[in-house]
């Protein structure tokens, strides 16, 4: 059976032994939480300069690192002590070691922050290793940290997946899994930026407080200006913005941001989330095909190191030509139906989202769904859309854009009776908008991705939740 140690220990007899160990530090006059260490190295690049270094080979290099103790055995004759960049040991013989040092670590735990000031060697085992000749308190830890009790092992680590997510410190801490997924989340996010900026896209920030909440169907969060007496709303989309910029010049545009929705919350869904939205003047939708797939595929390669990845145990591939679809197909496929309108995407919902399992670009969406985007060229009832789905799930979505101001006013008018009448997530009329694309928006194509749900996929994690650092949760 798998148990915490919080279920059999009083913490609070182990918090005041904690306090008592700091006073004790006080006393020998050490100063528990100091300003500052400098160290030598990270314990990276020990290990990168030392991997040539034999079994139980010594050497005379003194270093200094700093960090967190993680373990200790023996009476701290081996500890483990990991910094940002990894884990190393460190050695001191209890037989033979100073006085001070052997005071110092009776005062110490883990959990501890410590600087150490020690030489290189390799053990007989393999392990790099610095024996300690100084160690200085960098924080005295007063709560110690969470265990996972299997049969009579103890491990580093938190059982109940509420509590990772509400004290997310301690789960990066104990968990090494979840501190990768939000390094690599960092790592998608800059390499989309470095792809975008290498094709002479700009990244502009647009305003998160907005008088009308409009760019997507979505319920907004509101909050209240005290002096100007207005109330606003959280962004539900970056989009109406962004093309405003378009309109005023800038051909190659996006934003990576914080997006704000008052919905429900699932393994999908999280009511903040971060996507990216990208503008490009004399495109179409086809182009934006292209370019997403090319995106993709380069930051799966770039956060991952390959092109294919095992998401929950099935694999996905990157590397091969994405299925382009229209969704009158993709549901003639699975249904043997023609349908239009509303019936038509409620078909596709029903009957073929979850079975897109590999990188799909579904095309040509109905009309009525879609008030945003350019009408079709060729098929009437149709916009110039499409959506990309990986693992049965929307992962982006693109139009070429409407870019006719009497037609978008039209667009939004019909938005606005469906909201008089109920639908609460149909699009808000934004006049300034329409104004904007009265003064002319070139030929543009437009494209969303959700940050957060492509994150999951190079990660390989479950939940949505898993990816973002403090999801949000309802107060114990």
């Amino acid at each position: 059976m798998v148990q915490t140690v919080d279920e059999k220990q009083d913490l609070t007899n182990l918090e005041q032994e904690r306090l008592r160990k700091l006073e004790g530090l006080k006393d020998l006059g050490i100063d528990p939480y100091p300003y500052k260490f400098e160290r030598s190295h990270f314990i990276s690049e020990l290990q990168k300069k030392y991997v040539d270094l034999a079994n139980e080979e010594r050497t005379e290099d003194m270093v200094t690192v700093a960090g967190r103790v993680v373990n200790q055995r023996n009476d701290w004759m081996f500890v483990d002590l990991v910094d940002d960049t990894g884990k190393i040991q460190l050695f001191s013989d209890a037989k033979t070691r100073p006085e001070n040092l052997q005071e110092l670590f009776k005062l110490l735990d883990k959990g501890d922050h410590i600087g150490v000031v020690g030489k290189i060697r390799r053990t007989p085992r393999g392990a790099l290793t610095i024996d300690m000749e100084t160690v200085t308190v960098l924080s005295k830890t007063l709560k110690p940290l969470p265990e996972i009790v299997e049969g009579k092992r103890r491990r580093l680590g938190i059982a109940d997946v509420e509590t990772r997510y509400r004290q997310r410190y301690l789960d990066l801490i104990v968990n090494e899994k979840s501190k990768d997924n939000l390094y690599k989340k960092a790592i998608l996010m800059r390499e989309i930026r470095n792809f975008l900026d290498d094709q002479d896209f700009v990244e502009i920030e647009t305003p998160i407080l907005n008088t009308e909440a409009g760019g997507a169907a979505a319920r907004p969060f509101t909050t209240h200006h005290n002096t100007l007496g207005l109330d606003l709303n959280l962004r539900i989309a970056t989009e109406l913005h962004l093309k405003r910029l378009a309109v005023g010049g800038f051909e190659r545009v996006y934003e990576i941001g914080r997006i704000f929705r008052n919905e429900g919350i699932s393994i999908k869904h999280n009511p903040e989330f971060t996507s990216i939205e990208v503008y490009w003047a004399y495109t179409d939708v086809y182009d934006m095909m292209n370019l997403t797939e090319a995106l993709v595929r380069y930051v799966a390669e770039k956060v991952t190191g390959s092109q294919q990845v095992n998401y929950q145990g099935t694999d996905i591939d990157f590397s091969k030509p994405f299925r382009r679809v229209s969704m009158q197909e993709i549901v003639r496929e699975h249904t043997g139906k023609e349908l239009v309108g509303r019936e038509l995407n409620d078909a596709f919902e029903q009957h073929c989202e979850e079975k897109l399992i590999q990188p799909t670009i579904v095309y040509d969406y109905p009309i009525e769904i879609s008030p945003l985007a350019k009408k079709h060229r060729e098929k009437e009832g149709f916009v110039e859309r499409f959506e990309l789905f990986i693992y049965g799930r929307e992962t982006a979505n693109a139009f070429s854009e409407l870019t006719d101001p009497q037609d978008q006013r039209e667009r939004f008018e019909a938005q606005a009776k469906e909201r008089a009448g109920g639908d609460d997530e149909a699009h808000v009329f934004d006049e300034d908008f329409v104004n904007a694309l009265e003064y002319g928006l070139p030929p543009t194509s437009g494209m969303g991705l959700g940050i957060d749900r492509l994150a999951m996929f190079l990660t390989d994690s479950a939940s949505i939740r898993d990816v973002i650092a403090f999801p949000t949760m309802k107060p114990l």
